[in-house]
């Protein structure tokens, strides 16, 4: 694959370590690293995994993965930097590629008066990412915003879909656990004022850095909502804060996270999460279900 993918100038790597690639900063070498710059090089790269059978995942900004510490069976497909372009499509709408940052995104919006975005500035994902896992923070959703998204499918045809074709709900869409990968999303939005969109965005951001542990590999949010429930309060509840294997932790400033404290291998924080799903569980009666996807 890789001579096939030299021929046809698409840019990839071999070897490469994947904590390079995610927030938690842990994960071994994918054999193939590939980093299309256009929907045309994607979808020809996504082409020669199946070609040559090569099992491949789709990778965003990795703001939501735990990575094993081996070597990866597949090839990695990362749309990143290099896939990222933002256009204001129509009044009110933005186009992104799914290699775009979430935060860029809030910061066009807000460039271009058009609100609806604050709740996401601050989250570390790209478009990509956020779409897969209908990614919220503080009483928003992008399913709220999100109105067609372009992909590609298993079969490697290149498709749409809007309105309720997404299925939307908590940390899911359509998405989710299928094949498929997200190119570009389009964004609807209503006029603002710069001043109050900017305000709200700050202080978005002000009481993350003021609750969360941002100086420290993480995931984010480690573990789901339980309904009923808060898994941060859980934990708390529990004594968790601070329960360290290794270099792996439960924050000490905010019980939902999961942090790398330098140095911490897979094997470490899926150690800690194992531990708080089975502590919650025995001494609360909730049941923990992890937010991070894992890979492999």
């Amino acid at each position: 694959m890789a001579e096939a993918l030299k021929t046809a100038e698409i840019p990839f790597m071999e070897d490469e370590p994947m904590a390079l690639h995610t927030t938690f900063r842990v994960g071994g070498e994918a054999p193939v690293f590939i980093e299309p710059r256009s929907e045309e090089e994607a979808v020809a790269a996504a082409k020669y995994c199946r070609q040559y059978e090569k099992p491949v995942f789709y990778l965003g900004r990795g703001s939501n993965l735990l990575v094993s510490d081996d070597p990866l069976p597949l090839a990695v497909l990362h749309l990143g930097k290099s896939y990222n372009r933002l256009c204001l499509t129509a009044p009110g709408e933005i186009t992104a590629q799914s290699g775009a940052l979430l935060t860029d995104l809030c910061r066009m919006a807000r460039d271009e008066g058009l609100s609806g975005l604050e709740f996401a500035y601050g989250i570390p994902g790209s478009v990509g990412g956020g779409v897969y896992m209908n990614a919220g923070a503080y009483g928003g959703e992008l399913k709220d915003i999100v109105t067609t998204v372009r992909y590609l499918d298993e079969e490697g045809n290149l498709r749409q879909a809007s309105g309720e074709e997404l299925a939307f709900s908590y940390r899911h869409s359509m998405f989710s656990g299928r094949q498929y990968l997200i190119l570009s999303a389009v964004f609807r939005l209503h006029p603002g004022k710069k001043e109050e969109i900017s305000a709200r965005m700050e202080d978005y951001m002000e009481r993350r850095r003021s609750k969360q542990p941002l100086e420290y590999g993480s995931a984010g949010s480690t573990f789901k909502r339980p309904e009923g429930a808060y898994a941060s309060a859980l934990i708390d509840q529990c004594g968790l804060k601070g329960y360290t294997v290794g270099c792996a932790q439960v924050s000490e400033k905010h019980a939902g996270f999961v942090i790398n404290r330098g140095g911490a291998t897979c094997a470490q924080i899926k150690a800690v999460m194992a531990h708080v799903t089975k502590t919650v569980k025995e001494q609360t009666g909730f049941q923990l279900e992890p937010e991070v996807r894992f890979l492999p």
